[in-house]
């Protein structure tokens, strides 16, 4: 078809395309397979090499839609549990497609006062969400690994900056290693931020005192004390991956007050935890962090490629990421604010879009009954997992994961762990409910997480149905 100009007016009619597929698949979601393996060799038509003369966008999108909405893994509906994957909710999504439409540069001001603005306005209400100070600075991330990335940029340049070195223009040439300390529940986010951040991956110390990973804060007092008052950075852990228990983050920011040291908390998911009444204990403390991350795209059900962070020195985040010294840039300005300045990236869609949305359309109470409905899920499925003699609860269910193994009467115990494993595999590809397998405290266990708007009791049910089904098959 040649120059894209030549199909300046089909714009809208690519777009109605999408449009005329989405009603009847989100309405298929409850009920369809989460992935169908036999869709499979469909992926293979959007192959070959590239065309020459390409077949114009109304045929291009007819083709990636006959086979995106068979062969995609559908996370987007109820029966997905694996990792901790929301959905969007219908006001998430159509947010997300008016950012495709208006496509803006939110990286800098002038290229789009509207995302700037509007991520200021999406900061600010998250803040007030998850009851932080609103003095906190922050940014808008594609995940929570590039959140955690940000967090502990911001707290780099806060330990350089005590050792008397600028890091943001010399880097890290003559200073020491940079102690970061931290319990069993570190998620791996963390360790490949220090190690993008030139720290190390494997430099970062855990403190334990059992085999979940629960942090031995005796231990880490001591390591504090070995430093003689060197700057140091803990890492608090709010909503650990396999069964959802946090670190004590309230004692982490005593200690860290004490000892002068950085706390940074991964919130990824946990800082949820702050909406409800009946699990904001978790979060007690973390306004008292330096800088929180967590994941949109997580509990907060907007579409992927979102997370957060927030620093209490509004300053550092400027410090970290400004300055570039090109003559064509604007400089920092607290007011036309360009973002670009305050994290890694340089051009930046506008993600503020679907999460200004989502927190427009469902409010505070709207995000707090699906926090607690999440609680409810999970908390049902603890009760039938430990009220049942096929099933082992291996953790109390304190927030969207629970953790358990199919435990079938007369099987020895050397032969779970592989028995759970090729459950783990076989639940994947029966394809009707998707969760994933870990080791927790030495054993494989399965760890069905709750963050998808769309769940409710039914789906943990056809969980137990299907475990029930494939179990005895093995």
């Amino acid at each position: 078809m040649g120059d894209p100009l030549n199909e300046q007016d089909l714009a809208a009619q690519a777009l109605a395309l999408v449009n005329q597929a989405a009603g009847p698949y989100l309405d298929s979601l409850p009920e369809r397979l989460v992935r169908d393996a036999t869709a499979d060799p469909l992926i293979d038509e959007l192959g070959g090499p590239l065309p020459e003369q390409g077949a114009g966008a109304l045929a291009a999108i007819e083709e990636l839609l006959a086979v995106g909405t068979q062969a995609s893994v559908h996370s987007s509906g109820p029966r997905f549990f694996h990792l901790v994957v929301g959905g969007a909710t219908p006001a998430a999504m159509a947010g997300d497609w008016a950012t495709a439409l208006l496509d803006q540069n939110a990286g800098l001001w002038v290229t789009s006062p509207l995302a700037s603005r509007l991520e200021t306005v999406v900061l600010g209400w998250l803040k007030d969400l998850f009851g932080l100070p609103q003095d906190f600075g922050g940014v808008l991330t594609p995940s929570a690994t590039f959140a955690n990335l940000t967090g502990l940029a911001a707290a780099r340049y806060w330990w350089a900056d005590r050792h008397g070195v600028d890091v943001v223009a010399d880097g890290l040439v003559g200073l020491p290693q940079m102690p970061v300390l931290t319990s069993g529940y570190v998620h791996a986010s963390t360790r490949k931020a220090l190690q993008l951040l030139g720290c190390g991956r494997d430099t970062l110390r855990t403190f334990v005192r059992d085999d979940a990973g629960r942090i031995d804060p005796a231990a880490l007092e001591r390591a504090l004390i070995e430093l003689d008052g060197a700057p140091a950075v803990i890492v608090g852990n709010l909503g650990e991956v396999n069964a959802g228990d946090s670190d004590p983050i309230d004692e982490l920011a005593d200690l860290a007050e004490q000892y002068r040291a950085w706390l940074h908390v991964d919130g990824a998911f946990g800082l949820f935890a702050a909406i409800s009444p009946r699990t904001a204990h978790l979060a007690r403390g973390v306004e008292r962090a330096d800088s929180i991350t967590a994941d949109g795209h997580k509990w907060l059900n907007v579409p992927q490629e979102s997370g957060f962070s927030f620093v209490k020195d509004s300053s550092i985040l400027g410090k970290t990421f400004g300055g570039w010294g090109a003559a064509y840039l604007p400089t920092l300005d607290d007011e036309q604010i360009s973002y670009n300045m305050h994290g890694p990236e340089s051009s930046r869609r506008a993600r503020a879009f679907p999460i200004w949305a989502t927190l427009r359309a469902y409010g505070r109470a709207g995000h707090r009954e699906m926090v607690e409905r999440h609680l409810d899920v999970a908390a049902h499925l603890g009760r039938i997992v430990d009220g049942a003699p096929d099933f082992e609860l291996l953790a109390p269910v304190q927030l969207c994961v629970t953790c358990f193994r199919y435990r079938p009467p007369g099987v020895p115990e050397p032969d779970l762990d592989a028995l759970n494993a090729r459950l783990g595999a076989a639940i994947l590809e029966d394809g009707r409910v998707y969760v994933g397998t870990t080791t927790y405290r030495g054993v494989t266990a399965l760890r069905p997480t709750f963050v998808n708007w769309r769940i409710t009791e039914p789906e943990a049910d056809l969980l137990v149905q299907v475990i029930r089904e494939i179990g005895p098959q093995l």
